[in-house]
């Protein structure tokens, strides 16, 4: 029997101050979505918190790399230790950030356990490191990248693990369709993008399916799902760091979600971005948190890669 374990990493260290003097909102996710009773309506099990070091960029200053790196660090690792014991005890983590960052602690625990593969539901590829860009800094806009093995050694390769992801075993979803020269450069590594005009063309549930068909290989343990709020349009998700228009509906996100949820070779789940701050009234966090719990309609815990068998 899987369990849906909640487990708060409420981390903003991988994002940029919102104005001078304050620090990312994104933290409250957790608490929010605790607040629309997320835990009990999916009744899962309690995980607890993972604490994350203080937000703390002191004189860090363009060109001196990944802000936080160190903080970043030592969380990525205490994350992954509590990610990965859900994982080989057979449960399904959902876990509640955060800002995209904490999608570092997925990927390591993974990585401990075997090759696995990462669906990613974001507005933006997070690919941005030193071959493509000239402004590093924020992981929580490279952690794609720096799962991938691409940036400074004391992200990539902690414990010796690089690289926690393989290009070919990420796959992405809800990508706006106006960033060209991203798209471009994944399309040349071979990493498969469904932009938001794929899913209108091509249809929400057949590429879920199709995607988690395509995970379903003995090479891979399993896989993980990667969810930053602002993959939806900003007309029902405003309050995120980057609202770009033209993205999901809430209709098309969650008919992506289901089949990946679904499947017996899903592992577990991120939830990152929405922040409270720039929600007073509650709305889109509601909105969100009702997602979510819609998504794990199909969530069979009967079944899964279990234990032993996702790291053979």
């Amino acid at each position: 029997m899987r369990n849906i374990v909640a487990l708060d990493a409420p981390s903003n260290l991988g994002l940029r101050p919102p104005a001078p003097g304050t620090v990312p909102g994104c933290y409250k996710l957790a608490g929010a979505l605790r607040e629309q009773r997320i835990v009990q309506r999916l009744r899962a099990l309690e995980g607890g918190v993972v604490v994350p070091p203080r937000y703390d960029r002191g004189d860090w200053q363009e060109g001196d790399g990944v802000f936080n790196a160190g903080a970043l660090a030592s969380y990525t690792r205490k994350l992954a230790d509590r990610i990965e014991h859900h994982v080989r005890a057979g449960d399904f983590p959902l876990v509640l950030g955060g800002d995209c960052s904490i999608n570092l602690g997925a990927s390591l625990a993974l990585r401990r356990l075997g090759r696995y593969g990462m669906a990613v539901l974001d507005a933006s590829p997070d690919f941005r490191h030193p071959g493509n860009s000239g402004r590093i800094g924020a992981a929580g806009g490279e952690e794609i990248a720096l799962g991938t093995g691409r940036g400074q050694e004391d992200l990539t390769n902690l414990e010796g693990l690089k690289p926690y992801l393989r290009d070919e075993d990420v796959r992405y979803f809800g990508i706006r369709d106006c960033f060209e020269e991203a798209r471009a450069e994944l399309a040349a590594l071979k990493i498969p993008v469904v932009t938001v005009g794929d899913v209108r063309e091509w249809g929400a549930d057949a590429l879920a399916r199709a995607t988690a068909e395509a995970f379903a290989v003995p090479q891979l343990g399993g896989f993980w799902v990667h969810l930053d709020a602002d993959v939806l349009d900003p007309s029902v998700m405003p309050a995120v760091d980057s609202p770009d228009p033209d993205g999901l509906t809430p209709d098309e996100l969650l008919a992506l979600l289901r089949p990946l949820l679904a499947s017996p070779h899903c592992v577990g789940l991120n939830v990152t971005i929405y922040d409270p701050d720039l929600d007073p009234e509650g709305t889109a966090g509601a909105l969100l948190a009702d997602i979510v719990v819609d998504a794990f309609d199909a969530f069979d815990g009967s079944t899964g890669p279990g234990a032993a068998g996702a790291f053979a």
